[in-house]
């Protein structure tokens, strides 16, 4: 596995988390940001698939 599959692994999982902590502390801006580093997590595993397939 790609250190940038592994980084956005780790970044999609943590935004997870945030976003979980921003429900339980009903702190928007946690949700928010939780769902940014969830969706840039994604983008690096899409951008390290997309580079793999050019290979």
């Amino acid at each position: 596995m790609s250190d940038l599959k592994k980084d956005g692994l780790k970044n999609e999982i943590a935004g997870k988390a945030k976003q979980v902590k921003g429900v339980l502390t009903d702190d928007d801006g946690k949700k928010l940001e939780g769902k940014a580093q969830e969706s840039a997590g994604k983008a690096q595993q899409d951008i390290d698939k997309a580079t793999r397939k050019k290979k």
